[in-house]
């Protein structure tokens, strides 16, 4: 049964009509969360890929060589990153699918519809017309019939009648024979009228309604057949059983399966064998022992009136420690259901060794314990014994005083307390600098600096110090106005702290912190108060930037400055160009000259390059530059580049308007507030703020930045700098200009442009990263041409 035999009637046309929008909405669903699909496998990718690449690093220690272990995670993640770029190229032909078949076959289905709905409605309206002309013929035939039947017996009533005859007879002849014959034409027209309505229904039944319902039942028909290929594709472009997936996951399984571990070692154990390591002996220094000591004697327990008490106190312990080692051991070895080992036997090592198998390694360490405990209990014990009854003997020696006075009044003092000045102006008071610079600055256990940090818009001053880690403390503040922590109280947090150092008292009992050296301030750590800020010269992401003097030297420098209102993470986002530019030292690098953490608001100071940035540069002098004043531009930001690059500094924001003009136009490279010191970084935060335009494209799908990145963007530097400061991509969105890049597009090059620049520009801009010159060969080629 079709469409033409079951869905003639006025109410399957109208669900028909409903169907047809059902599937409309249906598809554009589909359509959408194809779409939605699409871009969520896409992050996925991404996400998959950026696993991918953390995984790899590890694959870069030389401690690992030659691991079965290593070799089958390289290869799960090289697999990984292989799934992710199948799973990113399936997405996009989801997305094709949407773009291009779904979207054709919504529009074609669409416009089917119409035709239908327009199509029944004119052979129906045509039908309903001649049902509607009959009723009406059939209605003026009998008025017709109606008025013929009056006429006649009007007629027949002056003919039979005696006596009627003369004019009015002649009228009513008249009117009877008018009558009758429009009565036969309104019979005719009747007549035919009938005739044609049958042929029209009969053919509106059995030859227009029928075509037109089989007509679209078929195009309906294919239409499903087209939407079931699409979904068979889409479904093909889901499937993670497909043999490519299943390929990937039998080089995983297979790769895991390769992994011996009597094997794993072998390598690295012929690459590291040495003979086993020598005995270390301990024993007394004699060289310490001399005359002056006088009853001490080398390897000998001292028992006298000044050491009597000490010794049995500490045998006291010693006995009470082996004592609880003992009940550790046995309430171990009930635990485990194991017999209560024994101390081991002379041969040392080889019958711990033995035991070793036998019981688990608590006990073992347990008993080693106990072993040693019982050494030094016997040793005290022995040396008690000796003594006997006999009277204690005296530990000094009659010495005068002369001999036993020590000069104490050159003892060097490391700090020095002065309560007369501020604390900001201490050495050891480091201002407002972020915890994450305080953590590098302290390294070695007992090392201390103070700072102040802002919590809930209040000032806070805190004592950072490492030990067993790094610990951070608030200076407590008494009702009296004085300062401490757990213990004493003083009029000033300098005197404060010079009394825990100098007394090493702990910091608080729970911590066990001791303050043992100070960390000064470094040299480029300079006091807010030697920055005066004259002009603003422009504005940054995280605050206003000035031309600025320092007082010292009354030298012109330039100034960032960041805002007080900035949470913690953003200072020390802020801070971390100020970190990155410290350690650089290059002609064709913005060099830092300090960061101010004293005060807020927190600054970083730098050279004032005079010429600005090099984008408002090139736009404003865009009618005198020459070629080769060009091409030395490019030539100076490549020389920048190629210092970078030695660090292991990538740069990630490299732009015309990211470098600075100096004195006979020579390039600096600055803003460094992206830049990380890795040799790859994979971007963990998701891409906000990324200069897409400039962006390689395996940094925009993946995350994942390398020195060659830079590349990337040194291109696009190239081409903003012979195009003296236009655009780049001009007229395209970033999401538009992304998508042709990927599609194969590259930039023209610019008028006037050197063949040999414009050869380099696309070299930088290859697709692959391992296709792209190095900045050290970058500078030869520019050097070369400048």
């Amino acid at each position: 049964m079709g469409f033409s035999s079951a869905l003639q009637g006025r109410v399957a046309h109208e669900a028909l009509l409903l169907r047809l929008d059902a599937e409309l909405r249906l598809m554009d669903a589909m359509k959408r969360c194809i779409n939605q699909k699409a871009k969520c496998d896409k992050d996925y990718a991404i996400a998959l890929a950026q696993v991918a690449q953390q995984g790899l690093k590890v694959d870069r220690a030389d401690d690992l060589h030659g691991s079965l272990i290593t070799k089958a995670w390289r290869t799960v993640m090289e697999e990984l990153e292989q799934t992710a770029k199948h799973i990113k190229c399936n997405a996009e032909f989801l997305e094709l699918l949407c773009q291009d078949k779904l979207t054709q076959l919504y529009q074609d289905k669409r416009k089917a519809r119409k035709s239908y709905q327009e199509e029944h409605s004119r052979i129906t309206s045509k039908f309903n017309h001649l049902t509607e002309e009959v009723a009406k013929k059939k209605t003026e035939y009998q008025k017709h019939l109606e008025y013929y039947k009056s006429l006649r017996s009007r007629f027949e009533e002056h003919i039979f009648k005696p006596g009627r005859s003369g004019r009015k007879l002649d009228d009513v002849r008249d009117k009877y024979q008018k009558t009758c014959r429009k009565l036969h034409l309104a019979h005719n027209e009747y007549v035919l009228l009938i005739t044609e309505a049958v042929e029209v229904e009969q053919d509106f039944r059995t030859v227009l309604l029928p075509g037109l319902l089989e007509h679209q039942q078929s195009l309906q028909e294919g239409f499903i057949q087209t939407w079931k290929n699409i979904l068979q594709e889409a479904c093909q472009y889901s499937d993670f059983t497909s043999d490519k997936f299943k390929d990937i996951q039998k080089r995983i399984e297979h790769s895991i399966v390769n992994v011996n571990p009597a094997e794993e070692y072998r390598e690295f154990t012929e690459k590291h064998k040495t003979s086993p390591a020598n005995p270390i002996v301990f024993q007394f220094d004699e060289t310490l022992h001399d005359d002056k000591l006088g009853k001490l004697q080398p390897n000998t327990l001292t028992v006298d009136n000044l050491t009597v008490d000490w010794l049995r106190s500490r045998l006291s312990d010693l006995e009470n420690s082996a004592k609880e080692t003992q009940e550790k051991q046995i309430k171990l070895a009930a635990e485990s259901g194991t017999q209560t080992p024994t101390m081991p036997s002379n041969n040392g090592i080889n019958g711990i060794g033995k035991d070793a198998n036998k019981y688990s390694k608590e006990i073992i360490a347990l008993r080693c314990q106990e072993k040693q405990t019982l050494k030094l209990v016997e040793m005290i014990k022995t040396a008690l014994n000796d003594l006997g009854c006999e009277e204690l003997p005296s530990g000094c020696d009659d010495i005068s005083v002369e001999q036993n006075f020590i000069d104490t009044t050159n003892v060097d003092q490391p700090m020095t307390l002065a309560t007369n000045r501020p604390l900001y102006e201490e050495e050891w008071f480091h201002g407002v600098l972020p915890r994450e610079e305080v953590v590098r600055l302290l390294k070695t256990e007992g090392d201390f600096l103070v700072r102040e940090t802002i919590r809930n818009e209040e000032s806070q001053i805190v004592l950072s110090v490492c030990w067993n880690g790094h610990k951070h403390f608030i200076v407590q503040t008494t009702a009296e106005g004085y300062f401490r922590f757990e213990g004493r109280s003083f009029p000033s947090i300098q005197e404060l702290i010079m009394y825990q150092y100098t007394s090493e008292a702990t910091v608080t009992q729970r911590s066990g912190a001791i303050l043992r050296k100070p960390v000064l301030r470094e040299r480029w750590e300079l006091s807010n108060d030697d920055v005066v800020l004259l002009d603003k010269i422009g504005r940054g992401n995280f605050g206003d930037v000035y031309k600025a003097k320092l007082k010292p030297s009354k030298k012109d420098v330039a100034v960032k400055t960041c805002r007080m209102t900035l949470p913690e993470e953003q200072k020390r986002k802020f801070l971390q160009e100020g970190r990155i530019l410290k350690q650089y030292d290059h002609p064709n690098i913005v060099k830092l000259i300090g960061i101010c953490v004293q005060k807020q608001p927190i600054m970083i100071v730098m050279e004032l390059v005079p010429g600005g940035s090099l984008l408002n540069f090139l736009r404003k002098h865009k009618t005198t530059l020459t070629s080769k004043q060009l091409i030395c531009m490019c030539r100076d930001a490549a020389a920048g580049m190629r210092y970078l690059e030695s660090k292991n500094c990538i740069h990630r924001d490299l732009a015309a308007r990211n470098c600075l003009i100096g004195y006979e136009n020579t390039v600096k490279i600055s803003d460094f507030g992206m830049s990380r010191e890795e040799e790859e970084y994979i971007v963990s935060d998701g891409m906000k703020q990324i200069p897409i335009k400039w962006t390689a494209p395996e940094a925009l799908n993946f995350g994942k930045y390398t020195s060659l990145c830079d590349v990337w963007s040194y291109g696009i530097l190239m081409w903003e700098i012979f195009s003296k400061g236009d655009t780049p991509y001009s007229g395209m969105s970033n999401a538009r200009a992304r998508e042709r890049i990927d599609a194969g597009y590259r930039m023209p090059a610019p008028e006037q442009t050197p063949p040999e620049m414009y050869r380099l520009m696309l070299r930088c801009w290859s697709y692959e990263p391992e296709a792209r010159p190095h900045f050290d060969e970058i500078y030869s080629i520019v050097e070369n041409s400048c």
